[in-house]
């Protein structure tokens, strides 16, 4: 009993792994095999056990034709029972497969078994002839062409592969060349001019090899006739003429005229044509062609399955003596003709389907054939509606019915699905089979947003409340488990990033808040982009199912710069106090507190007089700034640079210009519209010693421009410089003093001695002063001098290499030059009149 259920259970599971895997057993034999010859265990491959092939009566279902295979009674093989020859079984198809059925009784089984019969090279290749011979002008160019017809080979692959080689001849070569379709034709070319009076005659060897291991060989013998005479030949207007012709044609249909000419006259010009077979060799049988007029016709019929292709070549030969013949080859494209439809049968059906059944699910298994070959006979499957369902092909004729997608049972409870089969033939013939397939619910879909990251740009200053964008995540569940709420999950951004104020960390929901219900996303103030620049946070979208599913977005929010900041002045560079005001929007202005300076009579052209300095809040264009003079217009003795602010004189300064010039500057921005901020410089113009002590208060109070006294300033101003004469006599003293001083100490450097000069091997630090600011450099050993000569505008330094002393005494030095000077004066001070 424990036997006859391990027997029963062993082939319900061989049952259910072959209604799975297709049931397909693949064998393969070489052709020509010997008889007895074993292609396969087929008992072993179908799981039986020793015994069971005779007791259950394994045996092939007659297919029609003979097999050539057959299975042994005794041990369940499969062997060759007579020749096989894949050529006779297949032609040049490739691969060549036979399709068995086998059955199996105790129960009933029926198993598909392909043996694929691989080729040898066992077919040498063939010429039509023994011996061709061809007629050949005396007068025939070298390099003239001539066809020749080609071997064949009915072994494929690289056996059928052939190679052409020509007895040595000084007058002919072999040339072969592959046509358009993939076809090879044949040429004997002409390399050198014939002379019939020295050789009538050539004898030539064609010799055609396969790619077989060993390979296999063919010949023809060519003999070439020089004649004497006619020496033109007729021409085709075409060298390959195609056509294609439908296998049903009847016999007698017009299939095309070929036409060649021929420049000769009288009877030279005459032509006859007629056909030369190239492939297949019988091809004679199934075309005529009226020797006249050149027009093939059909006098055969045409089976798409014995032939596909006929490639022929027509000659024609003029009446001149000898004649002459010009070649051309014609190919027939036979074309199978649709008339079997497809079948589609429904081997296993598993309903109903779990809404949450894994993508690959196979639903059903189905088979489909048709009995037409080629095109006709490929057939193409297809399910309607598209989807949630799909067809995968697992083996020739057999397909799955697999879930591509997820279902939902909510959106639809039942499919009823169509399976459609068309084969390629034209017009296509058609078959279906309809399936139902009912859908068990459970909840699986999550909210999903259109887009994985939304970008949203918002203007600054925008008005609280206003609207941002709007989300939208789909579900498509119904009733509660699509019903979507909304809400900001997480995120935010420093406060005070773009001012750089930092007060801190602070959370998107302080921004911008969602409505749960529309996923409308709203400022919830004003948004200032010197503040925040970018905000990046998440949006959740939650269902009401059980449990709840949610799906996230992210959202990054760019605050757009608004022109909303005018340009600030500067205090000057030294810190010096003053009052500054803030600038006006669009093309107003508002004063800013009067500065001043101070300019020598007779200052050069050029010379910077002050700089302004002012900053924008703004970015981008909104903060590119630039320089107006509004007052005085015209050709004024004063110029400010347009993008750096500085001041300077347009040309010499004459005691004609008056005592004093007031400046008035805007500085205005890129933005639209744009901001400004004006300033007033009143720039006092004296003599040069007392624009050197000015310049010299400046520097020592740090500030490059002072702000005016106010409306009495030029009063006081003018009391003041009658005081100062007493403080020029005492600068002129002390400046006179310290050039003494430092011509002592040159003296006493340029007749010390060199040690001396060397000794002290700290560190040497200059700092000067430049138009641009300030900079320092430091080197050991270095020697610098700073003169105030001139109005310099560049900065100049000199340092001694760093290589430390040689060990011993200091070497004796020759005199050297004084150290080359450097001249550092600031842009803003005026020349020192000694």
């Amino acid at each position: 009993m424990a036997v006859c259920v391990r027997a029963v259970v062993r082939v319900l599971v061989l049952q259910a792994a072959w209604a799975l895997g297709g049931g397909q057993v693949r064998y393969s034999v070489p052709e020509e095999a010997k008889g007895g010859t074993v292609v396969g265990r087929l008992a072993q491959d179908l799981g039986l056990e020793a015994g069971e092939a005779e007791a259950r009566r394994l045996r092939l279902v007659a297919q029609g034709r003979r097999a050539s295979v057959e299975v042994s009674g005794a041990s369940g093989a499969l062997v060759v029972s007579s020749r096989l020859d894949r050529e006779e079984l297949c032609g040049k198809s490739a691969p060549c497969a036979l399709r068995l059925e086998v059955l199996l009784e105790r129960p009933l089984r029926v198993f598909h078994v392909e043996v694929e019969v691989t080729d040898i090279n066992d077919n040498a290749p063939l010429f039509p002839a023994a011996l061709v011979n061809l007629s050949l002008s005396e007068n025939s160019p070298p390099g003239s062409r001539f066809p020749l017809e080609g071997a064949s080979d009915a072994d494929i692959g690289a056996n059928a592969q052939l190679s052409y080689t020509l007895s040595p001849s000084e007058h002919f070569a072999l040339d072969l060349q592959k046509t358009e379709d993939d076809t090879e034709s044949l040429f004997l070319v002409l390399r050198k001019g014939l002379d019939r009076e020295s050789l009538a005659e050539h004898r030539l060897l064609l010799t055609a090899r396969d790619g077989g291991r060993p390979s296999l060989t063919g010949t023809v013998e060519l003999v070439v006739s020089v004649l004497d005479a006619n020496d033109n030949a007729p021409q085709f207007n075409q060298s390959v003429y195609k056509v294609r012709l439908p296998e049903n044609t009847e016999m007698g249909t017009f299939v095309l005229r070929v036409n060649a000419t021929d420049l000769d006259e009288g009877s030279n010009r005459n032509i006859s044509y007629s056909l030369q077979s190239l492939f297949p060799q019988d091809g004679r049988d199934v075309f005529g062609i009226h020797k006249k007029s050149g027009e093939i016709y059909l006098r055969g019929s045409l089976d798409f399955e014995d032939v596909g292709v006929y490639r022929i070549q027509v000659d024609a030969k003029d009446m001149g003596n000898p004649p002459l013949s010009g070649h051309c080859k014609v190919v027939v494209e036979v074309l199978d003709v649709n008339d079997n439809a497809p079948e589609v049968w429904v081997t296993s059906l598993s309903v109903p389907v779990a809404e949450d059944a894994s993508v690959g699910t196979v639903v059903a298994l189905l088979s489909v054939s048709d009995r037409d070959s080629g095109a006709n006979g490929r057939v193409r499957c297809a399910v309607w509606p598209p989807s949630p369902f799909g067809l995968v092909a697992t083996f020739a004729g057999s397909y799955s019915l697999v879930l591509r997608e997820a279902l939902d049972r909510e959106r639809v409870s039942e499919y009823e699905v169509e399976v459609r089969a068309e084969d390629g033939g034209a017009p296509p013939l058609r078959a279906s089979r309809g399936l139902r397939v009912p859908v068990s619910d459970v909840n699986d879909n999550a909210p999903a947003f259109a887009q994985a990251v939304y970008t949203v740009l918002a203007r600054e200053n925008n008005a609280a409340g206003a609207e941002l964008a709007r989300l939208w995540a789909r579900d498509p569940d119904e009733a509660g488990n699509g019903r979507v709420s909304y809400s900001v999950a997480e995120g935010g951004a420093g406060a005070g990033s773009g001012s750089g104020s930092g007060s801190g960390w602070r959370p998107a929901s302080s921004y911008v808040s969602v409505d749960a219900e529309s996923g409308r996303l709203w400022a919830l103030q004003p948004l200032d982009y010197e503040e925040l620049q970018v905000l990046q946070f998440e949006v959740r979208a939650v269902d009401a199912g059980e449990p709840p599913l949610c799906g996230n977005a992210t959202v990054q929010l760019f605050v757009v710069d608004e022109n909303d900041n005018a340009p600030a002045l500067l205090p000057p560079a030294g810190g010096g106090p003053g009052p500054w005001a803030a600038g006006e929007a669009s093309s107003s202005s508002s004063s800013a507190g009067s500065l001043w300076a101070w300019a020598a009579w007779g200052a050069p052209a050029g010379q910077v007089v002050a700089k302004i300095r002012a900053v924008d809040a703004d970015s981008g264009y909104n903060a590119w700034l630039r320089y107006e003079l509004w007052e005085p217009r015209g050709k004024g003795p004063f110029r400010v640079g347009l993008y750096s602010g500085e001041v300077s004189t347009a040309r010499a300064l004459e005691e004609a210009d008056g005592p004093r010039q007031r400046l008035l500057i805007v500085v205005r921005d890129h933005g639209e519209p744009s901001r400004s901020a004006t300033a007033t410089l009143s720039v006092s113009l004296v003599e040069g010693a007392e624009a050197a002590l000015a310049a010299a208060g400046a520097v020592s109070a740090g500030a490059g421009l002072r702000p005016a006294a106010g409306a009495e300033g030029g009063a006081a101003a003018a009391a003041a410089a009658s005081a100062t004469n007493v403080w020029l006599v005492v600068a002129i003293c002390a400046v006179s003093s310290l050039f003494l001083l430092a011509v002592v100490l040159y003296g006493a450097s340029r007749w010390a001695p060199r040690a001396a000069v060397l000794a002290g091997p700290g560190p040497a630090t200059l700092v000067c002063a430049s138009e641009v600011g300030s900079w320092s450099y430091s080197q050991r050993q270095s020697r610098s001098l700073c003169v105030a000569d001139g109005a310099g505008k560049s900065d100049l330094m000199v340092f001694s290499p760093n290589c430390p002393p040689p060990p011993g005494p200091a070497p004796k030095e020759p005199p050297q030059e004084p150290p080359a000077l450097l001249d550092t004066v600031s842009a803003t001070r005026p020349p020192l009149a000694l």
